[in-house]
Parts: C-alpha cells; sequence; structure tokens
C-alpha cells in the first residue's frame, strides 16, 4: 500500500542530494515522496520531479536573497579556513551554530501546519539539530545522517568536525573541552527553546539525538570508526553512500594533453567562492601531464587564460563524472568523499569546514587517499600525491575492493526497503 514518506535535509546540496537518491528508490517501490524544504531549495526537490514544501528557517527572503546569504557567509570566512579545526571553534563553528540554533527556532513556527497539511506516514531528517514538531507529530521519524558518522558520539572515536585521528585521545578531550566552552552560551539557549516545546534539555554539546525508531549512517564500512561501542542494527544501518542518478555526462575534448589521466576539482557549491585556491590549483595542474574538470560555481568570469589541459563550468553532474575520472581534489564533503569511494577514486582531500576536516583524515589513515592543508603545500607535493594516487598499484586495489562493497549494498534501494519496511511494520528488524 502506498504511504507518504516526508524528507526534510538541511539546506545544502550534501543533504538534499542524499536524500534526493533515497527519495528515487522509495518512489520505486510505491511510495509517495514528498520534501520538506528551506524555501531557496525547493526548485532542487523540483527539478528532480518531487513535491517541496517551503519552511521558513530565518525571517522569510527571496531565495535568491537567501542563497546569498550562505555565500556571504562562507566567502566572509575564508581567512579562518587557513586555521586548524580546533581553532575555528571561536569563529566559523561558533557562528555556524548560532545561525543552526535559530534555524531550529524558525522552523517550529511553519513545521506544525506544514506537517498537518501533507500528513506523511514516515518523515527522514538530515540535519544537525533537533526540530521539535517532527517529534511532536506522532508518526515514526528517521533520522539521516550524510555528515561523517562521528555525529553519533563515542568515546573512542574523534569528536564531530575536530579532523582527530582516531587515536589521538589527547587530541578529542581538548577539542571536545573546548567546543563544549565555547558553545555553552548558544546551547543554553537552545535548552530554553527546547523547554518551550516541553522537550526536556540535552546534556551540553549536544543538539540532537538518535531516533527511536532508525538511523541510517551515510558512512562507507572501509572507512567507519572503531567504536567501543558498536551500534545496535535494529536502530542503526550504514547504508555506504547514496549515489543519486544524473544525467550522463561526456568528457569534453581537451586543447592539449587530451590523453592524460583526468582529475576532478570540486570544492562544492559554497567552497567556489575560494577563487585564489582554485586559480593556485588550475595553474598547478596547467604545468602537469594531466586533464582537469574544475567546478568553479558562480564565479566562472573570474577565470582568465585557463590552460589548455583544464575546463571550467559552473556544476557538473557528479555522479556521472567521477566514474570517468583517475583522482579527484575535492573538500571533504560528505558527497564527494562518498562518491569518490563508491567509484573507486582516489582523492586528494583539502578541507576548510565542518566534516570536511573530519572525512579528510580519514581518508589518509585509511589509505584511500590524501590529506593535504589547503594553502600550505607546494607544486612538487601536489604532483606527487596525484601520481601516487594514479600509479600505486596498493591504493588501487584497496579502492577497487571498497568500491565492488559499496555498489554490491546499494544505498538508496537499502534505504528504501528499511523505511518500507519501518513504515509498514513500525519497526526494522536487521
Amino acid at each position: 500500500m502506498s504511504k507518504t514518506i516526508a524528507f526534510f535535509p538541511e539546506a545544502a546540496f550534501g543533504p538534499a542530494l542524499n536524500s534526493v537518491g533515497i527519495a528515487q528508490a522509495v518512489q520505486a517501490l510505491g511510495h509517495k515522496a514528498v520534501f520538506l524544504s528551506d524555501p531557496g531549495f525547493v526548485s532542487v526537490y523540483e527539478g528532480y520531479g518531487f513535491e517541496a514544501y517551503p519552511v521558513n528557517l530565518s525571517a522569510p527572503v527571496p531565495p535568491e536573497q537567501m542563497a546569498k546569504f550562505w555565500e556571504d557567509f562562507i566567502n566572509g570566512h575564508i581567512p579562518n579556513f587557513r586555521k586548524s579545526p580546533y581553532d575555528q571553534i571561536d569563529n566559523y563553528v561558533k557562528d555556524c551554530w548560532t545561525a543552526i540554533v535559530d534555524s531550529a527556532k524558525w522552523a517550529e513556527k511553519d513545521l506544525p501546519a506544514v506537517l498537518a497539511k501533507i500528513q506523511p506516514d514516515l518523515i527522514c531528517v538530515d540535519n544537525v539539530i533537533l526540530f521539535p514538531a517532527i517529534k511532536h507529530f506522532g508518526k515514526p521519524w528517521v533520522r539521516i545522517i550524510s555528515c561523517s558518522e562521528n555525529e553519533i558520539e563515542d568515546p573512542q572515536i574523534p569528536p564531530h568536525l575536530s579532523g582527530c585521528r582516531q587515536d589521538d585521545l589527547a587530541g578529542h578531550a581538548a577539542f571536545r573541552d573546548r567546543f563544549n566552552e565555547v558553545i555553552k552560551p548558544i546551547h543554553d539557549d537552545f535548552n530554553a527553546f527546547l523547554a518551550s516545546t516541553d522537550e526536556e534539555p540535552y546534556p551540553i554539546g549536544q543538539f540532537f539525538e538518535a531516533s527511536p525508531h532508525m538511523n541510517l549512517l551515510l558512512y562507507p564500512q572501509s572507512v567507519k570508526f572503531d567504536r567501543a561501542h558498536p551500534l545496535d542494527p535494529n536502530q542503526y544501518q550504514y547504508l555506504e553512500g547514496c549515489i543519486r542518478k544524473e544525467a550522463p555526462y561526456t568528457v569534453p575534448t581537451f586543447a592539449e594533453h587530451n590523453d592524460k589521466p583526468l582529475i576532478y576539482i570540486s570544492f562544492g557549491s559554497l567552497g567556489a567562492g575560494d577563487t585564489d585556491l582554485l586559480k593556485r590549483l588550475i595553474k598547478t595542474i596547467g604545468r602537469l601531464p594531466y586533464r582537469a574538470l574544475v567546478n568553479v560555481g558562480d564565479y566562472k568570469d573570474q577565470y582568465e587564460d585557463v590552460p589548455g589541459n583544464v575546463v571550467i563550468e559552473s556544476w557538473f553532474p557528479q555522479p556521472s563524472v567521477i566514474p570517468q575520472i583517475d583522482a579527484a581534489i575535492h573538500h571533504g564533503g560528505n558527497n564527494s568523499f562518498t562518491e569518490c569511494l563508491y567509484f573507486g577514486k582516489p582523492a586528494i582531500i583539502m578541507p576548510y569546514v565542518w566534516d570536511g576536516h573530519d572525512n579528510a583524515t580519514r581518508i589518509d589513515e585509511t589509505g584511500h587517499g590524501f590529506k593535504m592543508p589547503r594553502y600550505d603545500w607546494t607544486d612538487e607535493e601536489l604532483a606527487a600525491k596525484l601520481e601516487h594516487m594514479i600509479n600505486d598499484a596498493a591504493m588501487k586495489a584497496k579502492l577497487a575492493s571498497t568500491s565492488a562493497h559499496m555498489q554490491s549494498r546499494n544505498g538508496p534501494q537499502k534505504a528504501a526497503g528499511i523505511l518500507d519496511q519501518l513504515i509498514n511494520t513500525g519497526t526494522y528488524n536487521a
């Protein structure tokens, strides 16, 4: 029997497009998938053929003005991208959590009425903060964790956003202590909001909880952390990526090095504002025996004298591009991270914020690629890393194994099966 499943992803392309992948698989099973959406993302979901219902996450403004707000927010923090994750706590991270808490307060104004209108049988939320109206609606709800799996904490693994190695226990403690110190006023404000909705307060540092029904983690098996307390498979399932379907992509003919290995460079739609870094990478690649596709976002008009072995565009259908490349350079966003692993492609991750730090460390310590600083590198170091990734037999074998495993799991289809069981029986039995 067809049921309605509502998806409420964070207003960012990573979570949004992961939910699109799951929604496509849900509809293939005969259910109806709809989206609850920040107004600025309504057109994204409609572009994939889904109904989308706006939920204001801030004071109402035109969608293009909201998009500009986040673009300006990221660009204003570019100087902080040179800092360590620890040193970003009292600037970028603090500012982010302030905005995220504000978004939860605003959502509570619209969500009850929107849910009453849609009447979903199941709600899937991909965010880092609780929206009380979802718990109060009276239907099962699922938490999707599209960022690093350490969003679900464990005493033996690095804290979320820290970029620490698994074995750096002193670093874990230092980051947690500093995070909790800086975040306390924001956390106190959030707990006051929770009290106003008859929700219990969260302990310091926590802004969300695990769903009692199901939690879907996109993290791949090959890079997941060694937990002190393994997650119960009846409540937590690893999807190993959620690769959405995109239109095919034909690699263009390059004026130079058209027979050389192909590199893909992308720092996401917001990270494209770091044009100085992208220009430096383009210049360096221009001197190397490779071709490169470079995502420059909305800044294409700022690039002149692009080398003949480089093609720049404002957007690429990434799941259709990555299978055709030899290596990638990206920011560590979860889509780029999991898509490269899914298709068995090595990557250099140059992180700048959020869980990009965690994913960069994880890809390096598991041998699927390299972590590199965004600014403190030489042309020779970049060339050596690229040469290693493209030619090293051991890395190729590891990536091939990871890819085969992930593709055999089919994340979107697995998620749809879990949601189907949950919506029809009320529980999931692994």
